[in-house]
């Protein structure tokens, strides 16, 4: 039970509802829904590339600076699974960030990390023993890429130590930024890892939000569709994240580490869609992928309430909308229902 209100029975049947879900979709976390065309925003002359240099080379960051000047107030927007080496999903399919901008929030939309986790791995990303470049990058299904080169497979990804020591250090330096009481915020595969970054580093955050992200990895099932994520968004073993018997695990897993959330008095911001559509009439196979990647989310996210509101947690606004599933348009609402709290909770 692990100190969860919910009844055995009905948490037996959520868990075998999660795992088939995710075999039902065969893309879970949003591997394919990350991938669907981008909305039309695109690049913005309003933000400045951001270089840091770290362990894994150079990372390009997109800063967007508040309306009023301030260098108090910062958060950290994480992409999707599919992150993209020239610009953050945020900015590509949203326009979230002159929302954060007019709100007198300074705005940093690190760049890069597909399939991360935005976590410190144990070892770059291979295959079968095989050097990475071993094949030549294709396009299409990450199965293609597995022996392609590509960010984390001739080094190893560590983002957890980028995030929380290379990049708040560069911004407290060059631009005066606070490095202290940020918040930070993703979705689907991010979401878990903005709360375990302010897990772990509650001196530099006071705010985690997730959307539709995953928080309770221990769900049967949940390992495999992480592996099947990985490998189809942009070919990554996860075995080179963490192994199965790993105590890392722990250390990504939201529903694990959620006292160390409650204890360092975190603000929290939780949401997921319900999975239903807004028309039927719209419904194609990314659509129904969409709605199943949701529902998941949905479950793994009602799983984590229940264990906060068992550990007497506060500091915590959810939004289930009716209505939502797992795309942009999705998350770019929820981060117009959170940032009031947002606002209120950082600097």
């Amino acid at each position: 039970m692990r100190g969860v209100t919910v009844q055995g029975g009905a948490r037996s049947w959520l868990r075998k509802s999660v795992l088939g879900l995710a075999l039902a979709t065969m893309v879970p976390l949003g591997v394919s829904v990350l991938g669907a065309a981008p909305a039309q925003a695109a690049y913005s002359p309003d933000g400045m590339d951001f270089y840091v240099d770290s362990s894994m080379g150079p990372i390009k960051n997109r800063v967007f600076r508040a309306a009023d000047g301030n260098t108090a107030r910062v958060v950290y927007a994480l992409d999707g699974e599919r992150a993209r080496d020239d610009l953050n999903g945020w900015e590509i399919n949203t326009d979230v960030a002159h929302a954060l901008t007019a709100a007198n929030i300074n705005v940093v939309m690190p760049i890069g990390g597909q399939s991360s986790w935005y976590a410190d791995w144990n070892a770059p990303s291979t295959f079968l023993g095989l050097p990475a470049g071993t094949a030549s990058q294709q396009s299409g299904s990450g199965v293609t890429q597995v022996l392609s080169g590509g960010p984390g497979k001739s080094y190893t990804y560590k983002w957890e130590t980028y995030l929380s020591s290379d990049l708040p250090n560069a911004l407290r330096d060059r631009l005066g930024f606070s490095a202290s009481r940020n918040g930070i915020f993703g979705l689907s595969m991010s979401g878990g890892s903005a709360l375990m970054l302010a897990a772990f580093h509650p001196n530099q955050f006071s705010y985690a939000g997730s959307m539709s992200g995953a928080l309770d990895l221990s769900l049967p099932g949940m390992r495999d569709a992480i592996r099947v994520a990985m490998v189809d968004a942009g070919g990554y073993n996860v075995d080179a994240l963490a192994g199965p018997k790993d105590m890392k695990w722990q250390h990504l897993d939201p529903f694990q580490f959620a006292p160390k959330l409650k204890a360092n008095g975190t603000h929290l911001f939780l949401s997921a869609g319900s999975g239903l559509p807004a028309s039927l009439a719209d419904i194609n196979t990314t659509v129904v992928q969409a709605m199943g990647i949701e529902a998941v989310a949905l479950v793994g996210t009602k799983a984590f309430q229940a264990r906060w509101s068992a550990l007497g947690g506060g500091n915590l606004v959810t939004d289930y909308p009716a209505i939502g599933v797992h795309n942009w348009p999705n998350w770019e609402g929820e981060l117009n229902r959170m940032l009031p709290d947002l606002s209120k909770n950082i600097g």
